[in-house]
């Protein structure tokens, strides 16, 4: 057996202990599990301090390596070795929205690990990183011109805005010498990314170029680093706490008044919720701030709504038309596969960026859903996220549908094209979608809802109401039917 050495196993054990400490009893933890020197020291020692019935090991597969198959299967044969349960998943890696090919497979590693989390059941998720890498994301930050969240780095723990369990990192304040040295001792088999090699990529031109001519003139620069991201994740905190209370005096609802969202006390904390893209901010009330208070808040929003951080240029250029655009109509700024609109005095985050004003009637084109309604109480779309509800209906509602116009055609549920006509009520003349939701103050973003067609009329639309055009007269024999009411319920709703 192999010499093993008490201070690093210590080291490496205590660190796991004391994440270990921080989670309720018989907590339940998921191991991030690439196969690395760096993971596969957090397993080992996870399931020596833990023990293997407490941890699941989740792999992602990027894809990115034409090795990624048998990287998948050392994987899951190491954690049959341990005795751990072992999950992957694949995960698509795009480099649209400007991303670059680290920072894509980034976003994707941690979106393929948060639906494994929640598949699981999990506490928590522990994560491989060490003090070197901390090292090297204040640097890169600082090369780029972060601000205070970028120099923050890494937390050693941190519940991610819109993530099911808290991110946990045992090993943030570990040297990866030591990890390796531990890996040694313990007999460790991992895997070795020749990716990690190519110093095209950023952070390993630092890894194999800078830090190495750092450690010989300042020895201590790790711990230095690692000061700096402490500190400023303390000052992004309290800059935090003044945006979100600017942010509870300046958003708006659905319904264009102060959001009731943020006054619930259920809610996370400040650094993170994740707000819908629904919530919107009022124009005057975010010009009412001075600048710098106006592009924290800003920036926060643009977190809290799960975009990633826009460049300054692109910040200050936002908030240079906001100041200057008239009424907001005109406002479009594009970010992340989104852009920044103004209606009715809302700022709002569209779907789909170009250079091309929005277009404000079509939608996104969803699967068609068809029914032959024999008296079903509900119809769920989960393509629109919601769900037809049909009840019956008192005699002297007035947008009751008879109930043998149901039964004597099919039901199509399917997205605006854009041209459909309805009359809100029976006398009233017939008005566009586009100008009836106009009329009642009905943001873009959410008219993308399922038209209800009877045959080839249309019969109803969410937030419009009955189509009266494809109601009988009242003396028609139809008009005799029972009735019935149609609601449209959101999923949020059903709840």
């Amino acid at each position: 057996m192999p010499f093993i050495d008490p201070s690093i196993d210590r080291l490496v054990t205590g660190a796991i202990g004391a994440a270990l400490a921080s989670l309720p009893a018989g907590a339940k933890v998921a191991l991030a599990f690439s196969g690395g020197v760096d993971s596969s020291v957090l397993l080992d020692a996870a399931v020596r301090v833990a023990g293997a019935a407490r941890c699941i090991a989740l792999h992602v597969h990027h894809g990115l390596s034409p090795n990624a198959d048998a990287w998948l299967a050392h994987c899951q044969a190491v954690a049959a070795a341990h005795g751990v349960a072992f999950a992957a998943q694949h995960a698509d890696v795009s480099r649209g929205a400007g991303h670059g090919l680290e920072a894509a497979a980034r976003d994707a590693r941690y979106r393929a690990l948060e639906a494994l989390c929640r598949e699981h059941r999990v506490d928590a998720l522990w994560l491989g990183q060490h003090a070197d890498d901390q090292a090297e994301t204040v640097l890169l930050q600082l090369l780029r011109g972060s601000g205070l969240a970028g120099l923050a780095a890494m937390a050693a723990e941190r519940l991610p805005p819109g993530a099911s369990v808290v991110h946990q990192r045992p090993l943030l304040h570990i040297l990866r010498a030591q990890l390796e040295r531990y890996a040694a001792e313990r007999d460790l088999h991992w895997i070795d990314d020749e990716s990690n090699t190519d110093t095209r990529y950023a952070r390993n031109a630092l890894r194999h170029e800078v830090m190495p001519a750092l450690a010989v003139h300042f020895p201590g620069f790790r711990d230095a680093l690692s000061r700096t991201a402490a500190h400023a994740a303390a000052a992004q905190g309290l800059l935090d706490t003044l945006a979100w209370r600017d942010l509870q005096n300046v958003a708006l609802d659905e319904e264009g008044t102060a959001s009731s969202f943020l006054s619930s006390p259920s809610l996370p904390s400040p650094s993170s919720a994740l707000l819908p893209l629904q919530v919107s901010l009022s124009h005057a009330g975010l010009l009412a701030l001075d600048d710098d208070r106006a592009l924290n808040l800003l920036r926060y929003w643009i977190r809290l709504c799960g975009l990633p951080a826009p460049s300054a240029a692109r910040l200050n250029d936002a908030w240079r038309q906001l100041r200057a655009v008239q009424g907001g109509h005109a406002l479009r700024v594009d970010h992340a596969g989104h852009a920044l609109r103004c209606y009715r005095g809302a700022l709002y985050w569209e779907a789909g960026d170009s250079a091309e004003p929005a277009d404000e009637t079509t939608q996104p084109e969803r699967e068609v859903s068809q029914l032959v309604w024999q008296g079903e109480a509900i119809w769920r779309l989960p393509q629109w996220r919601g769900t037809f509800v049909f009840t019956a209906a008192s005699q002297d509602d007035p947008d009751a549908v008879p109930r043998a116009l149901l039964d004597q055609a099919l039901l199509t549920a399917r997205s605006r094209r854009g041209g459909e006509r309805m009359r809100r009520k029976r006398l009233s003349p017939g008005r566009t979608l586009k100008n009836l939701f106009q009329e009642q103050g009905v943001p873009a973003w959410r008219r993308d809802v399922p038209l209800l067609w009877v045959g080839e009329v249309l019969l109803y639309v969410p937030l419009l109401g009955v189509n009266h055009a494809a109601l009988p007269e009242p003396d028609a024999a139809h008009s005799r039917s029972p009735g019935v009411r149609i609601d449209w319920r959101e999923d949020l709703l059903l709840a």
